[in-house]
């Protein structure tokens, strides 16, 4: 049995492998985004562990959900499930940083940097992350004209550069990205082609399987099985460049 914390586990991707974690025997802890997002999380997830609440759009946000994760002690995997969509505006809950780089990338970079270590760190991109480049010169997109889905699809390349600096860098702890395929989630939208239910699948079975693969490091994932993601993800000095920028933005250190 295994000690599971879920970022966005009250709707969608993230709610599924809750409920498919418990329904396995392992402790699960959810995460809403504020009270009311709790309790929706809690009652469509019976048997979980708690829950606890945070705004990941926000610095202060990330720092208060880390800080109750520790409360509870250590745990087993973390997974990084929490997201913002194409379809979302340059929105800035936090000032000059855009909802969809400060949920998506700066949330799961800070509560790696602040979580006690787990085992297993489980990062959730998607394939849109194959056709682009990073900008490190522009994270924010504060110089380029606004792309919801250039936005999200770069956002998601960060993810997959934050999972493998952390493989590198923590030798004790297994950190692992996926992609969940195209389904019909809130966010994949209601004609997504791919299998709903093989979209939480992996995200569990890096988390707490004993197979030789789940518990391999550095890997990217489709379908419980090893996929090539984006060349640039395995570049060291772009990884190290990304930590260096969310060390700037945000103001915490991974160390």
């Amino acid at each position: 049995m295994a000690c599971v914390f879920i970022t966005g586990s009250s709707d969608g991707l993230g709610l599924m492998a809750a409920r498919l974690l418990i329904g396995q025997g392992h402790e699960v802890l959810l995460h809403g985004r504020n009270e009311g997002r709790s309790c929706d999380a809690l009652a469509a997830a019976a048997g979980a562990q708690g829950v606890v609440s945070g705004d990941l759009s926000t610095v202060a946000g990330a720092r208060t959900v880390a800080d109750q994760v520790n409360k509870l002690g250590r745990f087993d995997a973390v997974i990084h499930n929490a997201g913002v969509g194409y379809r979302e505006g340059r929105v800035e809950i936090e000032p000059v940083v855009p909802s969809v780089f400060a949920v998506n990338v700066l949330a799961p970079y800070i509560l790696t940097a602040l979580i006690k270590r787990p085992d297993r760190l489980v990062y959730v991109s998607s394939g849109t992350h194959h056709g682009v480049r990073p900008r490190m010169d522009d994270l924010l997109w504060t110089k380029r004209s606004w792309s919801g889905f250039s936005a999200y699809a770069e956002s998601k390349l960060y993810d997959v550069l934050l999972a493998f600096a952390v493989a590198r860098r923590w030798k004790d702890v297994k950190s692992n990205a996926l992609e969940p395929g195209w389904v019909a989630t809130k966010m994949g939208g209601p004609s997504a082609p791919d299998d709903l239910h093989q979209g939480c699948v992996t995200q569990a079975w890096l988390a707490t399987s004993e197979d030789e693969l789940a518990r391999s490091t550095g890997g990217y994932f489709y379908h419980q099985r090893l996929r090539a993601p984006n060349p640039i993800a395995g570049d060291v000095t772009t990884q190290e460049k990304l930590l260096a920028e969310c060390h700037r933005i945000s103001g915490v250190l991974l160390d």
